[in-house]
């Protein structure tokens, strides 16, 4: 690695402040909400109106969290305001559409940005965009995520059934990193022994590698379940999901409501707050920063290449980039419980799953895929007839519910299987109603209820087999969806490119300078 008064390091840096000094002018202010690095020892977060530099420490006092302190502000703090029920409930949301980066707050900013730099391949400059900016020189949708903001990081978290508080809606502040050992903790896995945030060892881990932190808050340690089922609702609004749950349009995710426990505030996603780095987030209880799936897209340094894991032809091979040593629900309980099988449906994060759809497509194995969306169960025709992706992801998520059911009862394509400690549930309808609508949109709403019939089925495979009431069950998705305003397009790239500067923007934020 070149030092600090090697030529081509003084080349870069030049380059990453003129690139900086560019993102952060009033002509791109109305797309760029903030500019993250990390150098010489600390990082920044820069925007139009201010910034902030700041340090990270190692734990201390028995403490499981880093530690952080402010070194330097310039004009108003872009950081400062860290507020965790901004812009919550819905009618609090829809009150400030499109709200402005001085309304924004941004939970456990300091540590989200930090974890993010760990990893080798993390950019040079981290852009987060507007609330408002649309994306719409990359096809882009009504509904955006990808924000270190409230609403586009906020994921629904509600936790239900055997060993669980049943304590309605509460306020109780988390990450998605949380849910991991939340889970080991309702199966009663003891403490082995890991390391935690910092990477040293920390006696209560539950994960050989544990950023998160048990939500004891929202735990009986009077009960144990015997099994624990996991769904996740791609890309689902919290304040949405609330809403339809007190409107009755979601009828089964209320019933788990009612015997547990919801974050009414939400759980905050990981930056970046997209996709396949936040699902594997959920199933490791890692940062993206630790766990290796950076973004859904990054430059890797090391090999000079582009790597893609969100995608149809990735997918299935998306685990490769896990960093060494990551761990996961599935490897946690069965090191715990040798002969427990775990089963991961319609899940690219499938790290140690006994079974994983994601295992069976890459050994070739054959499955009964809906050809149509016509005529299945849970079925908004008014929207997969006229939206192509409504209709494809209808028919995964079909595809997903045949397992799960078929894995439940005993069998699935021939194979005979018993019965799961942890069974997780992938459902990828709502990402894509949402981005088609954004999340205010009546294509939405009916997301959520077709979504919510397909629970409906897993329930009831459970109560037929007659173990609903010795489960515990937990909702979550994998960030938020904000709406976004058409009026306000553009790209910084080009920008970039006509000032001369030799940038690589991946994934729409990662830039990495002089590749």
């Amino acid at each position: 690695m070149p030092g600090p008064s090697d030529p081509a390091a003084q080349v870069e840096a030049a380059q990453v402040e003129a690139a900086l000094a560019l993102l952060v002018d009033p002509a791109l202010a109305p797309i760029v909400e903030l500019v993250l690095l990390h150098r010489d020892g600390a990082y920044e977060a820069h925007a139009v109106d201010g910034s902030v530099r700041f340090r990270r420490d190692d734990p201390v006092d028995g403490s499981h969290d880093w530690r952080f302190t402010v070194l330097d502000v310039t004009g108003r703090d872009p950081l400062g305001d860290r507020s965790l029920d901004r812009f919550a409930p819905l009618a609090e949301e829809l009150a400030h559409p499109f709200p402005d980066r001085t309304q924004n707050a941004y939970p456990f900013a300091h540590e989200q940005v930090a974890q993010l730099f760990d990893h080798p391949a993390a950019p040079d400059l981290c852009v987060v965009h507007t609330a408002s900016h649309h994306w719409a020189d990359q096809g882009g949708h009504l509904g955006e995520h990808g924000s270190l903001a409230s609403v586009q990081c906020r994921a629904p978290f509600i936790v239900s059934g055997v060993g669980v508080r049943h304590d309605g809606m509460v306020d109780v502040p988390a990450q998605l990193v949380d849910i991991a050992p939340t889970v080991l903790a309702l199966l009663g896995v003891d403490p082995t022994g890991g390391s935690g945030i910092d990477g040293r060892p920390r006696p209560d881990a539950l994960l050989r590698h544990q950023d998160g932190d048990v939500l004891r808050e929202l735990l009986d340690p009077t009960e144990r379940p015997d099994h624990v089922v996991g769904f996740l609702l791609d890309g689902c609004n919290a304040n949405v999901l609330h809403d339809m749950i007190t409107a009755g349009e979601a009828p089964n995710i209320a019933a788990l409501l009612a015997d547990g426990s919801g974050l009414r505030n939400g759980i905050v996603s990981s930056l970046p707050t997209v996709t396949l780095p936040n699902h594997t987030t959920v199933i490791t209880g890692r940062h993206p920063g630790h766990h290796g799936i950076l973004h859904n897209a990054w430059w890797d340094r090391a090999a000079g290449r582009q790597v893609i894991t969100n995608s149809p032809a990735t997918w299935a091979t998306a685990m490769d980039s896990l960093a060494p040593g990551t761990d996961s629900i599935h490897l946690a309980l069965r090191r715990a419980d040798p002969g427990a099988f775990t089963a991961s449906v319609n899940e690219p994060a499938d790290h140690g799953a006994s079974y994983s759809t994601f295992d069976l497509m890459r050994r070739g194995v054959r499955m009964a895929f809906p050809r149509t969306a016509e005529g299945l169960p849970h079925s908004s025709a008014m929207f997969f007839r006229p939206v192509k992706d409504y209709a494809t992801f209808t028919q995964v998520d079909h595809h997903g519910v045949e397992q799960a059911v078929g894995i439940i009862e005993g069998s699935y394509l021939g194979t005979g299987y018993p019965l799961p400690r942890f069974l997780w549930v992938n459902f990828t309808l709502t990402d894509s109603a949402f981005h088609e609508g954004g999340p205010h949109s009546e294509i939405a709403r009916a997301s959520v209820r077709d979504t919510d019939g397909r629970i409906g089925e897993v329930l009831a495979a459970l109560e037929r087999r007659g173990v609903r009431d010795r489960c515990a069950f937990f909702l979550c998705a994998d960030h938020g969806m904000e709406e976004s305003d058409p009026a306000v397009g553009g790209d910084w790239s080009p920008v970039l490119a006509d000032a001369g500067l030799q940038v690589r923007d991946e994934a729409f934020g990662f830039l990495y300078v002089g590749v």
